[in-house]
C-alpha cells in the first residue's frame, strides 16, 4: 500500500495535538482559534464565487439546478 508522507505527516501533528490537549477537542479548537489569530494578513480569505443560472434550455425549469436541493 502507497504511504503518503504528507498524510503522515498531517496525522502526527493531529495526534500530538490531541495528546498535548488531553484529547480535549474544546481545547484544541481554543488554541487552533488562538494561532489562526496570529496568523493576521497571512491567512488566506477567498471570496465565494457567483453562481450564475444556466441559459434556459428547451423542457427544463429555468433555476432549478439539482432537484430536491
Amino acid at each position: 500500500m502507497y504511504e503518503d508522507p504528507i498524510v503522515d505527516e498531517v496525522r502526527k501533528t493531529r495526534e500530538r495535538l490531541a495528546e498535548k490537549h488531553n484529547f480535549d477537542v474544546e481545547a484544541i479548537f481554543k488554541e487552533l482559534r488562538k494561532r489562526q489569530a496570529t496568523l493576521g494578513k497571512r491567512l488566506v480569505c477567498r471570496k465565494r464565487k457567483q453562481i450564475t443560472e444556466p441559459a434556459s434550455e428547451p423542457g427544463r425549469k429555468s433555476g432549478v439546478l439539482h432537484p430536491g436541493r
